[in-house]
């Protein structure tokens, strides 16, 4: 059996034009009455297979956050297994990022990576560079998986210490692109994470990356410019980039209509990213 590689399942899917990735952070008080099930996992497997089922030809990536998973114990963590698990086989060409922020001292890291890429069997992660490259080793050491180094996030404060001038004067944030770049990349499965809150920053970032993939939410709930996240976040080959929109997809609609309005909102930013290209 060919083993998953991240980059090449991702690239296969730009080559369809598909750069929307779905955000499945799936609470479940915010799922609709349709789709609930005996239990708290059934609910969330329920919505999330839904969700998936409506939406799979026009993503390149599937993106669920732990925490909307974990804080339903047992049962979160049943479910999340789950849905990777669903959309292996639903949508076998479509990777999923665990956007768990992991980052820890190395050992730490190891079982990290084997909780996310093992157990979860997740295709990518999001992990925080704040300990240094050295004990990322563990992630990066997967050479088939997608390593997403947080490097400008979406949220209001993120300049607090992510625009902290350091070397000569250089923002902490280019600090973060550069290693990403030129010294973490050595496997080709770096890529980073700038928030579509930040076009500025993201034009800055991709400057220094390159081609490497940028993985940029905040688009809808957090009101990120699409049309100006695009035109940053390509890379000159037109590809690059992964616009993630988690919940104005998701929670379109609290009606029976869920998955079908979840769908008309993921053709919405698909053809507004396509013709932004």
């Amino acid at each position: 059996m060919h083993t998953r590689n991240f980059r090449e399942l991702l690239e296969s899917r730009w080559k369809l034009g598909n750069f929307l990735c779905v955000g499945l952070d799936s609470e479940p008080e915010k799922i609709p009455e349709s789709a609930r099930g005996a239990s708290t996992r059934d609910t969330i497997v329920r919505f999330n297979t839904a969700i998936v089922d409506a939406t799979r030809d026009l993503v390149c990536a599937y993106k669920p956050n732990p925490a909307f998973y974990e804080t339903n114990g047992e049962e979160g963590w049943g479910a999340l297994r789950e849905t990777i698990s669903y959309i292996h086989k639903a949508a076998p060409e479509v990777p999923v990022i665990l956007d768990a922020k992991r980052g820890d001292i190395k050992n730490t890291n190891r079982n990290y990576a084997e909780s996310a890429f093992d157990y979860l069997q997740a295709d990518a992660i999001t992990v925080q560079p704040y300990l240094g490259g050295e004990p990322l080793a563990p992630f990066f050491e997967r050479t088939e998986k997608g390593i997403i180094v947080l490097c400008h996030t979406s949220n209001g404060g993120a300049g607090e210490i992510q625009n902290l001038e350091v070397a000569k004067g250089e923002p902490l944030y280019k600090v973060v692109a550069r290693l990403a770049t030129e010294k973490w990349n050595a496997n080709g499965n770096c890529c980073v994470m700038v928030g579509a809150t930040y076009p500025e920053e993201l034009s800055a970032v991709r400057a220094i990356v390159g081609d490497m993939p940028i993985l940029t939410a905040g688009i809808g709930a957090q009101h990120g410019d699409l049309e100006k996240a695009v035109t940053a976040g390509k890379g000159k080959n037109g590809k690059g980039f992964i616009i993630n929109s988690s919940r104005s997809v998701i929670f379109a609609s609290a009606g029976k209509d869920f998955a079908e309005a979840a769908r008309k909102k993921a053709v919405a930013l698909d053809s507004a990213i396509r013709k932004a290209m």
